[in-house]
């Protein structure tokens, strides 16, 4: 009880902070996003799976054209991962301002208001899609047994590059493993990761 009572207090002075702390960068992401697809909207919700199979709003500043969903449908051929997952290196869907936020990871970062709110934590198992959630096995539901995270082992250990079944290895692994420190740990390994990010698509 004590770990994830000082988790969330971690959670809610570094998603505060964050959020304070890059507020100009923020509006400049924002406003660039606009200006080059000025119909659609500078951040992206979308509906994803978190602790104990509780459904929620996820938030990333818009990478993808105005129709990106309904366009999916025809690309769900070129999937280039395993499993419940959908992962395309060259999404033609894509927008030049969110190929340069994808690769470094910044359409990321209005996920520290879910981690504010209590939705996610900052370090945890990548939230899924309610539609992989379909498909999981007993197995991998045991992803949901936490809080969703904005950075973990998973996303520091090869991201798109790792398939679906070694994901959950990796999540199962730090679910049995974590602590405070190991929270610490990540956070510090994420900062590295984000500044030579090859691996984010």
């Amino acid at each position: 009880m004590s770990y994830l009572f000082l988790k969330r207090t971690l959670d809610f002075a570094g998603a505060l902070f964050g959020l304070i702390l890059l507020f100009p960068l923020f509006l400049i992401v924002g406003l660039l996003i606009k200006i080059e697809d000025p119909k659609g909207p500078v951040f992206f919700k979308q509906k994803r799976t978190g602790l104990n199979g509780e459904e929620f709003y996820m938030y990333k500043f818009r990478s993808m054209v105005s129709n990106a969903e309904e366009l999916l449908a025809q690309l769900l051929d070129k999937n280039e991962t395993t499993g419940a997952m959908f992962k395309m290196k060259d999404d033609p869907r894509v927008t030049k301002i969110g190929k340069y936020i994808r690769k470094t990871s910044i359409d990321e970062l209005p996920q520290l208001w879910n981690v504010f709110k209590g939705d996610m934590s900052l370090v945890g198992p990548r939230p899924p899609l309610p539609r992989e959630v379909e498909e999981y096995a007993d197995f991998d539901k045991q992803r949901l047994l936490v809080k969703p995270g904005c950075t973990g082992l998973w996303q520091v250990s090869g991201r798109s590059n790792i398939g679906f079944d070694e994901m959950v290895e990796l999540d199962l692994q730090y679910i049995a493993n974590r602590s405070v420190w190991y929270d610490f740990k990540l956070i510090f390994i994420t900062v590295f990761v984000l500044f030579g990010s090859k691996d984010a698509y």
